[in-house]
Protein backbone atom coordinates (compact mmCIF):
# COMPACT_ATOMS: atom_id res chain seq x y z
CA UNK A 1 0.00 0.00 0.00
CA UNK A 2 0.92 3.49 -0.70
CA UNK A 3 0.27 5.49 2.29
CA UNK A 4 0.62 9.54 1.82
CA UNK A 5 1.34 12.27 4.88
CA UNK A 6 0.22 16.18 4.34
CA UNK A 7 2.86 18.10 6.38
CA UNK A 8 1.66 21.67 7.69
CA UNK A 9 -1.22 21.19 10.68
CA UNK A 10 -0.80 16.88 10.01
CA UNK A 11 3.01 16.52 10.77
CA UNK A 12 4.44 20.02 11.36
CA UNK A 13 2.75 22.43 13.88
CA UNK A 14 1.21 25.45 12.02
CA UNK A 15 -2.04 26.94 12.93
CA UNK A 16 -2.86 23.72 14.75
CA UNK A 17 -0.52 22.76 17.64
CA UNK A 18 -0.24 19.39 19.39
CA UNK A 19 3.27 17.78 20.88
CA UNK A 20 6.05 17.55 18.96
CA UNK A 21 9.10 15.03 18.82
CA UNK A 22 12.54 16.00 20.95
CA UNK A 23 15.08 17.34 18.25
CA UNK A 24 18.37 16.34 17.91
CA UNK A 25 21.01 18.71 17.99
CA UNK A 26 21.77 17.62 14.30
CA UNK A 27 18.21 18.12 13.40
CA UNK A 28 18.60 21.63 15.50
CA UNK A 29 21.54 22.32 13.48
CA UNK A 30 20.05 22.06 9.60
CA UNK A 31 17.20 23.79 11.24
CA UNK A 32 14.51 20.83 10.56
CA UNK A 33 11.26 21.39 11.34
CA UNK A 34 9.46 19.49 14.43
CA UNK A 35 7.24 16.91 13.64
CA UNK A 36 4.17 15.92 15.58
CA UNK A 37 4.84 13.12 18.49
CA UNK A 38 4.28 9.70 17.36
CA UNK A 39 5.33 10.47 13.68
CA UNK A 40 8.55 8.85 13.20
CA UNK A 41 7.25 5.48 14.76
CA UNK A 42 4.23 5.16 12.69
CA UNK A 43 6.28 5.74 9.38
CA UNK A 44 8.77 3.19 10.50
CA UNK A 45 5.44 0.57 11.65
CA UNK A 46 4.32 1.06 8.61
CA UNK A 47 7.36 0.28 6.35
CA UNK A 48 7.83 -2.66 8.41
CA UNK A 49 4.85 -3.54 7.01
CA UNK A 50 5.91 -3.38 3.51
CA UNK A 51 4.05 0.28 3.03
CA UNK A 52 5.39 2.85 0.76
CA UNK A 53 5.49 6.25 2.47
CA UNK A 54 5.05 9.68 0.49
CA UNK A 55 4.71 13.52 1.72
CA UNK A 56 1.91 15.29 -0.91
CA UNK A 57 1.83 18.63 0.66
CA UNK A 58 0.50 21.67 -0.77
CA UNK A 59 3.34 23.73 0.12
CA UNK A 60 6.31 24.87 -2.02
CA UNK A 61 9.01 22.98 0.15
CA UNK A 62 11.60 21.49 -2.41
CA UNK A 63 11.22 18.05 -2.54
CA UNK A 64 14.98 17.53 -1.40
CA UNK A 65 14.40 19.60 2.06
CA UNK A 66 11.26 17.60 2.80
CA UNK A 67 13.09 13.91 1.97
CA UNK A 68 16.29 15.28 3.70
CA UNK A 69 14.37 16.56 6.88
CA UNK A 70 12.45 13.10 7.00
CA UNK A 71 16.09 10.94 6.30
CA UNK A 72 17.27 13.23 9.65
CA UNK A 73 14.45 11.70 11.95
CA UNK A 74 15.64 8.06 10.46
CA UNK A 75 12.57 8.12 7.83
CA UNK A 76 13.66 6.89 4.44
CA UNK A 77 10.45 8.74 2.24
CA UNK A 78 9.59 7.23 -1.11
CA UNK A 79 8.32 10.42 -2.85
CA UNK A 80 7.94 13.68 -2.15
CA UNK A 81 5.20 15.59 -4.02
CA UNK A 82 4.88 19.15 -3.45
CA UNK A 83 2.38 21.95 -4.84
CA UNK A 84 4.62 22.08 -8.14
CA UNK A 85 4.78 18.36 -8.56
CA UNK A 86 1.18 18.20 -7.99
CA UNK A 87 0.60 21.06 -10.72
CA UNK A 88 2.61 19.37 -13.23
CA UNK A 89 0.82 15.99 -13.17
CA UNK A 90 -2.75 16.89 -12.00
CA UNK A 91 -4.26 17.79 -15.29
CA UNK A 92 -8.09 17.55 -14.47
CA UNK A 93 -11.03 20.10 -15.16
CA UNK A 94 -11.66 20.37 -11.70
CA UNK A 95 -8.87 21.76 -9.33
CA UNK A 96 -8.83 19.28 -6.22
CA UNK A 97 -6.06 20.64 -3.60
CA UNK A 98 -5.04 16.49 -3.76
CA UNK A 99 -5.31 14.31 -5.73
CA UNK A 100 -4.02 10.81 -4.55
CA UNK A 101 -4.77 8.62 -7.53
CA UNK A 102 -3.06 10.58 -9.48
CA UNK A 103 -0.08 9.37 -7.71
CA UNK A 104 -1.27 5.65 -6.80
CA UNK A 105 -1.84 6.68 -3.57
CA UNK A 106 -3.99 4.25 -1.79
CA UNK A 107 -4.64 5.93 1.83
CA UNK A 108 -4.11 9.76 2.26
CA UNK A 109 -3.70 11.30 5.44
CA UNK A 110 -4.77 14.99 6.30
CA UNK A 111 -6.39 17.10 8.45
CA UNK A 112 -8.44 19.15 6.25
CA UNK A 113 -11.79 18.12 6.04
CA UNK A 114 -11.66 19.93 2.55
CA UNK A 115 -9.62 17.14 1.72
CA UNK A 116 -12.17 14.76 2.89
CA UNK A 117 -14.66 16.35 1.21
CA UNK A 118 -12.72 15.75 -2.27
CA UNK A 119 -12.04 12.11 -1.09
CA UNK A 120 -15.71 11.64 -1.06
CA UNK A 121 -15.87 13.38 -3.69
CA UNK A 122 -13.50 11.75 -5.93
CA UNK A 123 -13.02 8.38 -4.69
CA UNK A 124 -10.10 8.38 -2.81
CA UNK A 125 -9.00 7.29 0.42
CA UNK A 126 -8.27 9.77 3.25
CA UNK A 127 -7.87 9.38 7.27
CA UNK A 128 -8.43 12.92 8.81
CA UNK A 129 -6.32 13.52 12.02
CA UNK A 130 -7.45 16.47 14.52
CA UNK A 131 -4.63 18.21 16.57
CA UNK A 132 -6.49 16.87 19.97
CA UNK A 133 -6.28 12.97 18.44
CA UNK A 134 -3.24 11.90 20.83
CA UNK A 135 -4.30 8.40 19.59
CA UNK A 136 -3.93 9.43 16.03
CA UNK A 137 -0.99 7.01 14.80
CA UNK A 138 -2.62 4.26 16.84
CA UNK A 139 -6.27 5.46 14.38
CA UNK A 140 -3.80 4.92 11.49
CA UNK A 141 -2.20 1.70 12.27
CA UNK A 142 -5.61 0.19 13.00
CA UNK A 143 -7.28 1.42 10.10
CA UNK A 144 -4.19 0.48 7.41
CA UNK A 145 -4.35 -3.70 9.57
Amino acid sequence: MIISFDLDDTLIPGTKQFDTQERTFLQKLCKVEKLRVGTVALMKACQAKGHKIYVYTSSYRPPKRIWWMFYLYGIRLDKVINQQVHNQFVHLPFKPSKYPPAFNIDLHIDDSKGVEMEGHHFNFRTIIIREDNLNWADDILAAIG
